[in-house]
């Protein structure tokens, strides 16, 4: 939606790198799921699947610990949702 921003760019961001070996959603291992793709919460470097995963721990994630921005963990892609103001986005936008 054209005019709409994130809010919590200043507070909610303090990670932006992938920790090293951290390609598997670990809620979807244990459980013997399989994930479509992944989202790092930028607060606190959880590592969860998305939406459109069956068990999208990425936004339960959010809703139990109320950090609100995830980034892409996909190779070759750089963007952030922002699951309170619904919005994507990319840092270099912001710039």
């Amino acid at each position: 939606m054209a005019g709409r921003e994130c809010t919590h760019i200043e507070t909610a961001i303090r990670r932006m790198e992938i920790p090293l070996g951290s390609r598997r959603c670990e809620e979807c291992a244990r459980a013997g799921g399989t994930w479509v793709a992944l989202r790092m919460c930028t607060m606190c470097g959880h590592i969860g699947c998305c939406d459109s995963s069956p068990g999208r721990h990425a936004y339960a994630h959010y809703l139990s610990s109320g950090h609100p921005i995830v980034k892409t963990a996909e190779i070759g892609e750089d963007w952030m949702w922002c699951y309170r103001d619904e919005v994507a986005f990319s840092l270099k936008q912001v710039d």
